[in-house]
Protein backbone atom coordinates (compact mmCIF):
# COMPACT_ATOMS: atom_id res chain seq x y z
CA UNK A 1 0.00 0.00 0.00
CA UNK A 2 2.94 2.44 0.80
CA UNK A 3 4.25 1.72 -2.84
CA UNK A 4 0.95 2.33 -4.43
CA UNK A 5 0.51 5.66 -2.24
CA UNK A 6 3.99 6.70 -3.48
CA UNK A 7 4.27 6.08 -7.16
CA UNK A 8 0.08 7.96 -7.03
CA UNK A 9 1.45 10.97 -4.88
CA UNK A 10 4.41 10.77 -7.63
CA UNK A 11 2.24 11.81 -10.39
CA UNK A 12 1.76 15.67 -10.24
CA UNK A 13 5.94 15.99 -9.55
CA UNK A 14 6.83 13.90 -12.13
CA UNK A 15 5.00 15.25 -14.82
CA UNK A 16 5.64 18.93 -13.81
CA UNK A 17 9.39 17.09 -14.18
CA UNK A 18 8.73 15.81 -17.77
CA UNK A 19 7.39 18.83 -18.93
CA UNK A 20 10.84 20.84 -19.28
CA UNK A 21 12.82 18.36 -20.41
CA UNK A 22 10.43 17.02 -23.72
CA UNK A 23 9.97 20.80 -24.63
CA UNK A 24 13.94 20.91 -24.79
CA UNK A 25 14.16 17.66 -26.44
CA UNK A 26 11.12 18.69 -28.98
CA UNK A 27 13.71 21.82 -29.97
CA UNK A 28 16.91 19.62 -30.02
CA UNK A 29 15.46 17.03 -32.07
CA UNK A 30 14.33 19.34 -34.69
CA UNK A 31 17.79 21.25 -35.12
CA UNK A 32 19.53 17.85 -35.54
CA UNK A 33 16.88 16.32 -37.61
CA UNK A 34 18.49 19.80 -39.60
CA UNK A 35 21.86 18.16 -39.44
CA UNK A 36 23.10 20.44 -36.38
CA UNK A 37 24.26 20.21 -33.38
CA UNK A 38 22.66 21.80 -30.01
CA UNK A 39 24.47 20.44 -27.08
CA UNK A 40 23.55 23.98 -25.75
CA UNK A 41 20.19 23.25 -24.77
CA UNK A 42 21.62 23.42 -21.15
CA UNK A 43 22.97 27.29 -21.68
CA UNK A 44 19.69 28.34 -23.37
CA UNK A 45 17.56 26.79 -20.95
CA UNK A 46 19.60 28.80 -18.40
CA UNK A 47 19.25 32.00 -20.15
CA UNK A 48 15.56 31.48 -20.79
CA UNK A 49 15.16 30.39 -16.54
CA UNK A 50 17.10 33.42 -15.89
CA UNK A 51 14.95 35.81 -18.12
CA UNK A 52 11.83 34.33 -16.89
CA UNK A 53 12.65 34.93 -13.51
CA UNK A 54 13.86 38.28 -13.82
CA UNK A 55 10.50 39.07 -15.56
CA UNK A 56 8.48 36.86 -13.02
CA UNK A 57 10.49 39.14 -10.12
CA UNK A 58 9.76 42.61 -11.22
CA UNK A 59 6.56 42.51 -12.47
CA UNK A 60 4.79 40.13 -10.24
CA UNK A 61 2.96 43.31 -8.22
CA UNK A 62 2.69 45.36 -11.56
CA UNK A 63 0.71 43.04 -13.15
CA UNK A 64 -2.18 40.09 -13.99
CA UNK A 65 0.11 38.44 -16.64
CA UNK A 66 3.52 38.28 -15.11
CA UNK A 67 3.34 34.58 -15.76
CA UNK A 68 2.28 34.20 -19.61
CA UNK A 69 4.74 37.46 -20.27
CA UNK A 70 7.61 35.70 -18.74
CA UNK A 71 7.47 32.57 -20.59
CA UNK A 72 7.55 35.01 -24.00
CA UNK A 73 10.45 36.81 -23.00
CA UNK A 74 12.37 33.64 -22.02
CA UNK A 75 11.40 31.68 -25.21
CA UNK A 76 12.50 34.81 -27.17
CA UNK A 77 15.63 35.12 -24.99
CA UNK A 78 16.54 31.41 -26.02
CA UNK A 79 16.30 32.35 -29.83
CA UNK A 80 18.03 34.87 -30.07
CA UNK A 81 21.17 33.12 -27.78
CA UNK A 82 20.38 30.52 -30.25
CA UNK A 83 21.54 32.86 -33.08
CA UNK A 84 25.37 32.71 -31.75
CA UNK A 85 25.38 28.56 -32.00
CA UNK A 86 23.67 29.61 -35.96
CA UNK A 87 25.87 31.55 -36.99
CA UNK A 88 29.25 29.99 -36.23
CA UNK A 89 28.10 26.22 -37.00
CA UNK A 90 26.49 27.26 -39.92
CA UNK A 91 27.80 30.63 -41.83
CA UNK A 92 31.43 29.83 -40.28
CA UNK A 93 30.71 26.57 -40.51
CA UNK A 94 32.99 25.89 -37.17
CA UNK A 95 32.72 22.80 -34.78
CA UNK A 96 29.02 22.60 -34.20
CA UNK A 97 30.09 20.63 -30.56
CA UNK A 98 32.48 23.22 -29.62
CA UNK A 99 30.16 26.15 -30.13
CA UNK A 100 27.15 24.70 -28.41
CA UNK A 101 30.01 24.11 -25.33
CA UNK A 102 31.13 27.48 -25.72
CA UNK A 103 27.26 29.14 -25.34
CA UNK A 104 27.29 26.56 -22.15
CA UNK A 105 30.31 28.49 -20.43
CA UNK A 106 28.97 31.69 -21.43
CA UNK A 107 25.80 31.24 -20.41
CA UNK A 108 27.09 30.70 -16.62
CA UNK A 109 28.87 33.70 -16.83
CA UNK A 110 25.84 36.05 -18.71
CA UNK A 111 23.48 34.49 -16.21
CA UNK A 112 25.14 35.68 -12.58
CA UNK A 113 26.10 38.91 -14.68
CA UNK A 114 23.12 40.28 -15.36
CA UNK A 115 21.59 38.82 -11.86
CA UNK A 116 24.41 41.09 -10.19
CA UNK A 117 23.31 44.01 -12.39
CA UNK A 118 19.98 43.96 -11.19
CA UNK A 119 19.44 42.16 -7.90
CA UNK A 120 23.55 42.93 -6.47
CA UNK A 121 23.71 38.73 -5.98
CA UNK A 122 24.44 35.68 -7.72
CA UNK A 123 20.81 35.11 -8.40
CA UNK A 124 17.45 36.43 -8.95
CA UNK A 125 14.92 37.39 -5.80
CA UNK A 126 12.45 35.56 -4.58
CA UNK A 127 9.25 35.66 -6.00
CA UNK A 128 6.14 35.11 -4.00
CA UNK A 129 4.89 32.49 -6.43
CA UNK A 130 5.44 31.06 -9.48
CA UNK A 131 2.78 29.35 -11.72
CA UNK A 132 -0.01 27.77 -9.87
CA UNK A 133 -1.25 23.97 -10.50
CA UNK A 134 -4.06 22.81 -12.16
CA UNK A 135 -6.22 19.65 -11.25
CA UNK A 136 -4.87 17.22 -9.18
CA UNK A 137 -1.66 19.18 -8.97
CA UNK A 138 -0.97 19.30 -12.85
CA UNK A 139 0.61 21.67 -14.16
CA UNK A 140 -0.36 23.80 -17.36
CA UNK A 141 3.48 23.34 -18.24
CA UNK A 142 3.10 19.11 -19.49
CA UNK A 143 -0.12 20.45 -21.56
CA UNK A 144 1.88 22.98 -23.62
CA UNK A 145 4.48 20.61 -23.95
CA UNK A 146 2.27 17.79 -25.45
CA UNK A 147 0.29 20.62 -28.03
CA UNK A 148 4.51 21.49 -28.86
CA UNK A 149 5.34 17.73 -28.99
CA UNK A 150 2.17 17.07 -31.55
CA UNK A 151 2.88 20.50 -33.12
CA UNK A 152 6.33 19.44 -34.29
CA UNK A 153 5.17 16.13 -35.75
CA UNK A 154 2.47 17.49 -37.58
CA UNK A 155 5.09 19.87 -39.38
CA UNK A 156 7.77 17.13 -39.73
CA UNK A 157 5.93 14.64 -41.24
CA UNK A 158 3.02 16.26 -42.77
CA UNK A 159 4.06 19.51 -43.93
CA UNK A 160 6.66 20.06 -47.18
CA UNK A 161 8.62 22.33 -44.50
CA UNK A 162 9.53 18.86 -42.58
CA UNK A 163 10.62 17.16 -45.70
CA UNK A 164 13.12 19.92 -46.17
CA UNK A 165 13.94 19.67 -42.56
CA UNK A 166 14.72 15.87 -42.40
CA UNK A 167 16.08 15.96 -46.36
CA UNK A 168 19.12 18.94 -44.99
CA UNK A 169 20.15 16.63 -41.95
CA UNK A 170 20.25 13.68 -43.92
CA UNK A 171 21.00 14.78 -47.69
CA UNK A 172 21.58 18.22 -47.71
CA UNK A 173 23.19 18.40 -51.07
CA UNK A 174 20.57 16.47 -52.56
CA UNK A 175 17.86 19.10 -50.54
CA UNK A 176 19.78 21.67 -52.02
CA UNK A 177 19.41 20.17 -55.91
CA UNK A 178 15.44 19.95 -55.35
CA UNK A 179 15.22 23.57 -54.57
CA UNK A 180 15.37 23.61 -51.03
CA UNK A 181 17.48 26.15 -48.92
CA UNK A 182 19.22 24.32 -46.66
CA UNK A 183 21.48 27.17 -44.90
CA UNK A 184 17.77 28.87 -44.16
CA UNK A 185 16.59 25.69 -43.14
CA UNK A 186 19.06 24.90 -40.50
CA UNK A 187 18.81 28.77 -39.46
CA UNK A 188 15.36 28.07 -38.66
CA UNK A 189 15.57 25.34 -36.71
CA UNK A 190 18.48 26.50 -35.02
CA UNK A 191 16.43 29.39 -34.04
CA UNK A 192 13.74 26.86 -32.99
CA UNK A 193 15.83 24.86 -31.01
CA UNK A 194 16.85 27.90 -29.15
CA UNK A 195 12.79 29.18 -28.68
CA UNK A 196 11.75 25.97 -27.21
CA UNK A 197 14.97 25.40 -24.76
CA UNK A 198 13.97 29.20 -23.65
CA UNK A 199 10.55 28.19 -22.77
CA UNK A 200 11.65 24.87 -21.07
CA UNK A 201 13.99 26.33 -18.88
CA UNK A 202 11.06 29.24 -17.69
CA UNK A 203 9.19 26.18 -17.12
CA UNK A 204 12.02 24.82 -14.75
CA UNK A 205 11.94 27.82 -12.77
CA UNK A 206 8.42 28.67 -12.65
CA UNK A 207 7.50 25.65 -11.28
CA UNK A 208 10.08 23.83 -9.38
CA UNK A 209 11.82 26.88 -7.83
CA UNK A 210 11.31 30.51 -5.94
CA UNK A 211 13.95 31.90 -7.90
CA UNK A 212 16.71 31.29 -10.24
CA UNK A 213 20.52 30.07 -9.64
CA UNK A 214 23.34 28.97 -11.60
CA UNK A 215 21.97 25.49 -10.23
CA UNK A 216 17.94 26.25 -11.38
CA UNK A 217 18.57 24.01 -14.71
CA UNK A 218 21.45 21.34 -13.20
CA UNK A 219 21.95 19.42 -15.98
CA UNK A 220 18.43 18.64 -17.34
CA UNK A 221 19.40 20.56 -20.59
CA UNK A 222 21.62 17.47 -20.97
CA UNK A 223 19.01 14.80 -20.15
CA UNK A 224 16.84 16.60 -22.82
CA UNK A 225 19.90 15.93 -25.18
CA UNK A 226 20.24 12.59 -24.08
CA UNK A 227 16.35 12.01 -24.87
CA UNK A 228 16.71 13.39 -27.87
CA UNK A 229 19.42 10.28 -29.03
CA UNK A 230 17.53 7.91 -27.12
CA UNK A 231 14.49 8.64 -28.39
CA UNK A 232 15.97 8.18 -31.73
CA UNK A 233 15.28 11.57 -33.02
CA UNK A 234 11.36 10.62 -33.42
CA UNK A 235 8.46 12.58 -31.39
CA UNK A 236 7.16 9.21 -29.93
CA UNK A 237 10.33 8.48 -29.41
CA UNK A 238 11.44 11.54 -27.30
CA UNK A 239 8.10 11.73 -25.59
CA UNK A 240 8.78 8.12 -24.17
CA UNK A 241 12.53 8.68 -23.12
CA UNK A 242 11.34 11.76 -21.27
CA UNK A 243 8.79 10.63 -19.74
CA UNK A 244 11.61 7.92 -18.79
CA UNK A 245 13.72 10.39 -17.19
CA UNK A 246 11.64 12.55 -15.97
CA UNK A 247 9.93 9.65 -13.68
CA UNK A 248 13.45 9.08 -13.13
CA UNK A 249 14.00 12.38 -11.52
CA UNK A 250 10.71 12.46 -10.40
CA UNK A 251 11.53 8.85 -8.12
CA UNK A 252 15.26 10.73 -7.13
CA UNK A 253 12.86 13.83 -5.39
CA UNK A 254 10.16 11.24 -4.00
CA UNK A 255 11.89 8.47 -2.97
CA UNK A 256 13.17 9.96 0.07
CA UNK A 257 9.83 9.75 1.53
CA UNK A 258 9.75 5.71 1.38
CA UNK A 259 10.54 4.58 4.76
CA UNK A 260 11.81 0.91 3.48
CA UNK A 261 14.30 2.68 1.84
CA UNK A 262 15.78 5.30 4.46
CA UNK A 263 18.81 3.39 5.12
CA UNK A 264 20.32 4.44 1.76
CA UNK A 265 21.70 8.03 1.57
CA UNK A 266 19.89 10.73 0.07
CA UNK A 267 23.06 11.39 -2.55
CA UNK A 268 22.67 8.03 -4.04
CA UNK A 269 18.67 9.19 -5.12
CA UNK A 270 20.27 12.21 -6.57
CA UNK A 271 22.50 10.22 -8.85
CA UNK A 272 19.10 8.12 -10.04
CA UNK A 273 18.63 10.22 -13.34
CA UNK A 274 22.43 10.70 -14.36
CA UNK A 275 22.66 6.98 -13.88
CA UNK A 276 19.61 6.16 -15.23
CA UNK A 277 20.42 8.23 -18.51
CA UNK A 278 23.55 6.41 -19.11
CA UNK A 279 22.47 3.23 -18.48
CA UNK A 280 19.78 3.19 -21.01
CA UNK A 281 21.75 4.73 -23.75
CA UNK A 282 24.36 2.27 -23.26
CA UNK A 283 21.66 -0.70 -23.40
CA UNK A 284 20.02 0.76 -26.06
CA UNK A 285 22.81 2.12 -28.34
CA UNK A 286 22.54 -0.92 -30.73
CA UNK A 287 21.24 0.19 -34.36
CA UNK A 288 22.30 4.18 -35.82
CA UNK A 289 19.33 5.91 -35.95
CA UNK A 290 21.66 9.63 -36.46
CA UNK A 291 20.69 11.66 -39.25
CA UNK A 292 23.11 10.91 -41.52
CA UNK A 293 24.61 14.54 -41.99
CA UNK A 294 24.72 15.57 -38.49
CA UNK A 295 27.40 17.42 -37.53
CA UNK A 296 28.67 18.26 -40.63
CA UNK A 297 28.80 21.65 -42.05
CA UNK A 298 27.49 22.40 -44.98
CA UNK A 299 29.15 23.85 -48.16
CA UNK A 300 27.27 24.83 -51.08
CA UNK A 301 30.38 25.32 -53.04
CA UNK A 302 30.80 21.78 -52.72
CA UNK A 303 27.88 21.42 -54.22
Amino acid sequence: MEHILFFTAMIPSTLMIVAPILIAATGGMICERSGVVNIALEGLMAMGAMTAAITHVLLETKTGFSIPLSLIFAALTGCLFSLIHAFASITLRADQVISGTGINLLSNGITVFICQLIFRMDRSMNYRMGMRSGIFGIYPTIWIALLILLAAWFMIYKRPWGLRLRAAGEYPHAAASSGANVIGIRYTAVLISGLLAGLAGACIVLTQDIQFTVNTINGKGFIALAAVSFGRWLPLGILGSSLLFGASSGMAVNIVNLQSLDFLPSEFFSMLPFLITLLTLVIFSGKDYTPASLGQPYDKSRH
